[in-house]
């Protein structure tokens, strides 16, 4: 398990995107940047974070696609934005990827399968797992860290109690209060 005095520059951290980085939308998904509302904290957290990791991955499912209800386009025009914004706050995310598959799939890109873990880990041969770390906010998260046998943290304290979030390896009430454990 990654304590904060083990974290150098070759540990990388993978995001989820909803509920993590973003606020999650309730029974709906992101269809545009105008819809795309930071959660307090994470721009400065992310910042935080670019000087800590060697890599920061973003892994996002958007089953929105998958259902017709928006295209991957709409969806790399909303990465655009959010990266942009990270970018303009002194941060840097290397890549996000997406996983457009519907859950009844069972695609093994689709988190919590270790797919779009393995393409970082192709795209970035750096990239060992043993010293990741994963944040999210769902026990799909928290399971795709855990198979990788990355460390993993759950954020936001309303999913903690939903999910049974316990076999996560730390808990915060938010991105932001967990890079602070890094100052």
């Amino acid at each position: 398990m990654i304590l904060p005095d083990d974290v150098n520059k070759q540990t990388t951290l993978f995001l989820d995107r909803d509920g993590v980085i973003n606020v999650r939308p309730i029974d709906s998904y992101i269809f545009s940047s105008d819809e795309f509302v930071f959660i307090d904290g994470v721009l400065e957290a992310i910042t935080t974070f670019t000087s800590l990791f060697s890599h920061i991955i973003v892994v996002t499912n958007q089953q929105g696609v998958g259902k017709n209800l928006m295209t991957l386009d709409d969806v790399e025009k909303v990465h655009q934005y959010m990266l942009r914004r990270i970018a303009d706050a002194g941060g840097k995310i290397d890549k996000v990827y997406v996983a457009p598959h519907l859950k009844e799939e069972q695609s093994v890109m689709r988190k919590p399968n270790s797919g779009m873990g393995l393409k970082a880990q192709e795209d970035f041969p750096d990239i060992d797992f043993q010293n990741a770390v994963m944040v999210g906010d769902t026990f799909s998260d928290v399971s795709f860290g855990k198979r990788l046998n990355m460390t993993t943290v759950v954020v936001g304290s309303e999913y903690r109690h939903v999910y049974n979030l316990s076999h996560a390896d730390y808990c915060f009430d938010s991105l932001l209060s967990f890079s602070k454990i890094f100052k």
